[in-house]
């Protein structure tokens, strides 16, 4: 690699592959990313899933073993009772539907997740963290994501975790010494311990002493602080086992590292200032390990307010890719980490047209020579085959053709609009044609301009002399090659040139095409249309 090359590359992954490589690691290099099992898996959790998996990419394509994990830290303690939670199915249901059994989720707070039991009603699950990681196993198998998924609580209970949480223990002091910079309650007394209770399940902070030889840790169950409230334990004292509790957060996810092996993490601009600079003195000084390299990304909004699986402002990796499919959702997270953007589900055809020129960038059919490097270097990691017959119907164009189940009319609007060839393979066509089924329900969903069915066949109407007449003077009107904005014109002028109240020819224009009284910008909508059809149908012929 020159020099040049090792200043910049156009894929921030590959920077982040040149970071680790650096080290010179050991093989499999490890990957790493986690989340607490709260809530919804929404999409915000994909951060670290493709984050990660873009750099687990970048180093396999340079010939290395990789192994990406994800850890569930689903020892926590479920800390507040979520608004809303998701199906098996990922069907997104309130805290007081039926389904859910709110009253058992009150109960345990302050119990790690996989002592919960599964509140979705009918669900097979272990437990909460079980359905929780459930669907996100599922949602990396959508995206093509291969992926390791371990849970913490395997990893204290199997002993993986025991090394770790001894040496955490047998020094103590120094991770007092650390902690008491960045968090409040480090005092002399500090365990950097929680026990299970063996009576009610919760955790507890209040804990000593602590026999590091043989293991064991002395509690009471007085219970815990979680979500700025106070969480009452059962009283019970007892003796447990350092694989019957966990550590507290900030040493746990140093231990992780040590555990694991971690080389790369990637993780939210939340942890940059806080868990992340302690996680690193605590791997240098208790653990003596090196922290992983990093990657701190920006979070993203969701409609422009901030995503939250407890508060409710979701939307999970399904509903995304039922709406874009996998290489748009790819490419989303392909962008710059370290730039803030907005998931606006009103305009996913913009995002769908970013990748849509990405690709024909790519593939060499449009010229720009300043998103060329990107371009071709991540487009490989965005599809599961580069091919240069790739056919695609733009998202809006899909929308339209949503409009209609009539294959035959799509077909026709695609062709004649330039989209897909007359000669397209069949295998080609049902592909590009997968689009206008996603983009039909993002049309249902957000109840926009292409949220109407065309009417296949011609409506049962009749009109008066004038109203007929002015129908087939716009027809002459978009015959002779008007645009929608031309049309939108020539409906209000011929309107007004046959002595017709302008909102009563708009509702038989929609009465023609929708069987309904009211629809989209009608002239746009027309113009998006196969014109032949448009003719036909304001002459009343099909």
């Amino acid at each position: 690699m020159s020099g040049d090359e090792a200043e910049h590359r156009a894929f921030w992954a590959d920077e982040a592959a040149d970071r680790v490589l650096a080290r010179d690691p050991d093989e499999p290099v490890v990957i790493k990313g986690g989340v607490s099992p709260s809530g919804v898996p929404h999409v915000g959790h994909l951060n670290e899933l493709l984050r990660g998996w873009f750099v687990a990419e970048a180093l396999r394509d340079r010939g290395y073993d990789v192994r990406q994990v994800f850890t569930s830290d689903d020892r926590d303690a479920l800390r507040k009772v979520p608004r809303r939670l998701a199906t098996a199915e990922f069907e997104l249901v309130e805290l007081g539907d039926d389904r859910v059994d709110a009253a058992a989720l009150g109960r345990n707070l302050g119990v790690p997740y996989t002592a919960i039991p599964d509140p979705i009603a009918g669900c097979d699950h272990d437990s909460y963290a079980d359905h929780f990681t459930d669907l996100l196993r599922q949602s990396a198998d959508l995206l093509g994501v291969s992926v390791e998924f371990e849970s913490n609580t395997a990893l204290y209970e199997s002993g993986a975790f025991e090394p770790a949480t001894r040496t955490a223990l047998a020094r103590a002091d120094e991770i007092r010494a650390v902690l008491g910079d960045y968090q409040s309650g480090v005092d002399d007394g500090y365990v950097p311990f929680m026990a299970q209770c063996i009576e009610c399940d919760r955790l507890t902070t209040d804990v000593g002493p602590v026999d590091v030889g043989s293991g064991t840790v002395d509690y009471r169950c007085t219970g815990m602080v979680a979500g700025g409230q106070e969480i009452e334990g059962c009283g019970n004292e007892g003796t447990a086992t350092l694989r019957a509790g966990k550590l507290p957060w900030r040493v746990e996810w140093p231990a992780q590292w040590t555990t694991l092996d971690v080389d790369f993490e990637p993780f939210g601009k939340d942890h940059a200032e806080g868990s992340w600079p302690s996680g690193c003195a605590l791997a240098e000084r208790v653990f003596e390990r090196d922290p992983p390299v990093p990657l701190t990304y920006e979070w993203f909004t969701l409609g422009g307010e901030a995503l939250s699986s407890s508060g409710g402002n979701v939307m999970t990796a399904r509903e995304l890719l039922d709406l874009l499919g996998p290489e748009v959702v790819r490419y989303f997270f392909a962008l710059d980490p370290q730039k803030a953007r907005d998931l606006d589900v009103e305009r996913l055809d913009r995002l769908a047209d970013g990748f849509d020129r990405l690709e024909r960038v790519a593939l060499g059919r449009e010229d720009d020579e300043s998103l060329r490097p990107f371009a071709e270097r991540v487009y490989p990691f965005l599809v599961d085959e580069v091919r240069d017959d790739r056919l695609r119907v733009p998202y809006a164009v899909a929308a339209v053709l949503g409009m209609t189940d009539d294959r035959d009319l799509r077909l026709r609007i695609a062709r004649d609009e330039g989209h897909l060839p007359t000669d397209a393979p069949e295998a080609e066509l049902e592909t590009a044609l997968a689009r206008v089924d996603r983009a039909r329900r993002w049309a249902a969903r957000t109840g926009n301009r292409y949220d109407y069915r065309i009417q296949a066949d011609l409506p049962d109407l009749s009109f008066d002399d004038e109203t007929a007449a002015a129908l087939d003077d716009l027809a002459d009107t978009v015959a002779a090659g008007a645009d929608g904005e031309a049309i939108q014109s020539a409906i209000y002028e011929t309107a007004r040139d046959y002595g017709i109240d302008v909102g009563d020819f708009f509702s038989a224009g929609y009465r023609l095409f929708f069987d309904d009284t009211e629809g989209p910008r009608l002239g746009e909508f027309l113009g998006d249309l196969d014109r032949e059809f448009v003719v036909e149908r304001l002459r009343r012929e099909s």
